[in-house]
């Protein structure tokens, strides 16, 4: 098996791709970078590293927000023989300090000079600190330059300098920030690494594995999801635009991708779009487009669940897709979209059918850190909505007496940094996922939630608040949710609005608060009846009967979320008891 210096260097020192890697920055022009240019840059970061003691198995951390730069370090980083540590842009300095300390990296990239002064002066005993942006000596630039003088006058090749790389070195040391506690060092070697990049390869319709075509990325390269696509986008030869979520749609319309991957959280803020522009332009368009939507999801629901739809919702959907649904893919950018991938979070199977009767069809995933990322993946000539699909071919799945879902295989991590004694595996040696699942009978696997994470009400029923909280985000007017009820009567939901939907429908003027909107009662209401609604087709004791409003939304810099947006269950419940005990307080819906 290959090492993941010998993939990049075999993809970047291959034929010329003029426009391999792009980049908008600040919203500006696209500028690009050319494969070759690519392999250039990232041999010239490896002679640097090299030329400042920094070599084989040594540590080097990256903490910026995407961008070419980023994928130049990390490549060259890996060509040097170092291992990789990335680092979250929105991490708090106390995270930063501890996985910095905790990794012993040498050096660190970061992203301008401002954020290298921030970490000086609140960070003893730094490693080295190198800028993407600036002129001075302490800049990528100057950086690059000295390692490209070195290799230019040095007889040995960057190749050499991984000749002796080996499967099962430590390539990436990725951090998990979790729900609670200090972050764990994830141990990820080039063995685990590119076995699942080739499985992210064999998911992928045949026609696209040979590249020659446009891909977009949102996702942060510091997360393992989005760094393992990145490496399969090089690996296949396709031209990888970079953009940031609040450039995606004008994105999406200018490179009009052929693949891209996304999360949860997105999928369901493009339906909302959608709705709230059609309701926004009012008149006949306001209810004909989520008319249309609903009638394309109950519409493939029935087609996938009977095997058809009757005649009267089989006429509706073909006037709603004339009218509506076959409008919106070119509208937004995906007219040339063949695989859109989600992952990282659960995925209603509503927002999955509503988007494959626009024409997208998602292909659902799962996996986590420790296991590099994927350990099954669907494909879209084979969609199962609702499932996550099979298991990767080499990857051994089981599900535990107690619903636990336990991994074994070679995407599967060497264990956590400095934390012997957490030994998260059978006897058997299978990985303890923490999550609940079950295969149905033709092998695909279906998520229902975290372990530790169920709710068991006082009448000893357990409920998996991760499937309620997509039940109710299927309402465009609901942002985040957040579900409690351990040890209560019923489960509730802490709800921070879509504020721009729930100001135009209630008719707010700008310069009222976001918090003064949540302490209105008749926005309350309106919420709940929301929210009873999207529940009503769950179990009895799943349902919500009452919700209480969040002032604003829930933020990383508050502690409330970790950098890939998972809620930190006991941090919120916390922040919010009295909230919470308001909510008990008021007669629950029937």
């Amino acid at each position: 098996m290959a090492t993941l210096p010998h993939v990049l260097q075999a993809a970047l020192a291959g034929p010329t791709r003029e426009r391999a890697f792009a980049e908008r920055v600040g919203g500006g022009p696209w500028t690009t970078t050319s494969s070759t240019r690519m392999h250039e840059r990232a041999s010239a970061i490896a002679f640097a590293l090299a030329g400042a003691g920094i070599g084989a198995g040594d540590r080097v951390a990256i903490l910026a927000n995407n961008s070419v730069d980023w994928l130049a370090a990390d490549f060259g980083i890996l060509f040097g023989g170092c291992v990789v540590v990335p680092i979250f842009a929105t991490l708090a300095l106390d995270q930063i300090e501890f996985i910095l300390r905790d990794s012993g990296a040498k050096l660190c990239f970061v992203e301008t000079e401002a954020v290298a002064e921030r970490l000086r002066g609140a960070i003893a005993n730094l490693p080295r600190l190198v800028t993407f942006t600036g002129a001075d000596a302490s800049a990528l630039a100057a950086f690059e330059a000295v390692g490209a003088n070195a290799r230019d006058a040095s007889p040995r090749t960057v190749e050499r300098f991984t000749a002796t790389t080996r499967d099962e070195d430590l390539a990436v040391l990725i951090y998990t920030s979790g729900t609670t506690g200090l972050p764990k060092g994830v141990m990820l070697s080039h063995g685990n690494l590119t076995s699942n990049v080739e499985a992210a390869v064999d998911l992928l319709p045949p026609d696209l594995r040979s590249g020659g075509f446009g891909v977009l990325s949102v996702l942060p390269f510091a997360h393992i999801y989005e760094h393992n696509v990145a490496t399969m986008y090089v690996r296949i030869g396709a031209d990888l635009s970079i953009t940031r979520p609040e450039f995606l749609l004008e994105d999406l319309r200018s490179v009009r991708p052929r693949c891209i991957s996304l999360v949860p959280r997105i999928f369901e803020r493009v339906l909302a779009g959608i709705v709230g522009k059609a309701k926004a332009e009012g008149g006949v368009r306001a209810r004909l487009v989520p008319w249309a939507l609903e009638i394309g999801c109950a519409y493939l629901a029935a087609t996938q669940d009977a095997g058809r739809a009757g005649v009267a919702l089989a006429l509706q959907f073909a006037i709603a897709r004339k009218l509506v649904l076959e409008k919106i893919k070119p509208a937004i950018g995906l007219d040339r979209l063949v695989y859109l991938a989600s992952g990282s979070a659960p995925l209603h199977r509503d927002i999955a059918l509503t988007f494959a009767a626009i024409g997208v069809p998602i292909a659902e995933g799962y996996g986590l850190t420790e296991t590099s990322p994927i350990v099954s993946g669907s494909r879209v000539d084979a969609l199962r909505y609702g499932s996550v699909g099979k298991p990767i071919a080499g990857v051994d799945v089981k599900i535990a007496d107690d619903g636990e879902i336990l991994v074994r295989g070679p995407n599967v991590m060497m264990g956590y940094y400095h934390l012997p004694n957490e030994h998260p595996f059978t006897a058997e040696g299978y990985f303890q996922t923490g999550d609940i699942g079950a295969f149905d009978r033709d092998g695909y696997l279906f998520i229902t939630d975290r372990k530790k994470e169920l709710i068991k009400t006082s009448s000893g029923k357990y409920v998996a608040p991760s499937r309620v909280e997509a039940a109710l985000k299927r309402s465009i007017y609901i942002g985040q949710c957040f579900v409690i009820g351990d040890g209560r009567a019923y489960p509730i939901a802490l709800i921070a609005p879509n504020w721009d939907l729930v100001r135009r429908k209630f008719d707010v003027p700008p310069d009222v608060s976001n918090a003064a909107i949540a302490a209105r009662a008749d926005v309350r209401d309106f919420v709940r009846r929301e929210a009873v609604a999207k529940s009503a087709d769950l179990a009895s004791f799943e349902a919500i009967r009452n919700v209480a409003l969040l002032p604003r939304d829930l933020t990383i810099e508050d502690g409330e979320l970790s950098p890939t947006l998972k809620i930190k269950r006991r941090v919120v419940e916390n922040h919010y008891a009295a909230l919470i005990a308001s909510a008990y307080a008021i007669p629950a819906a029937p």
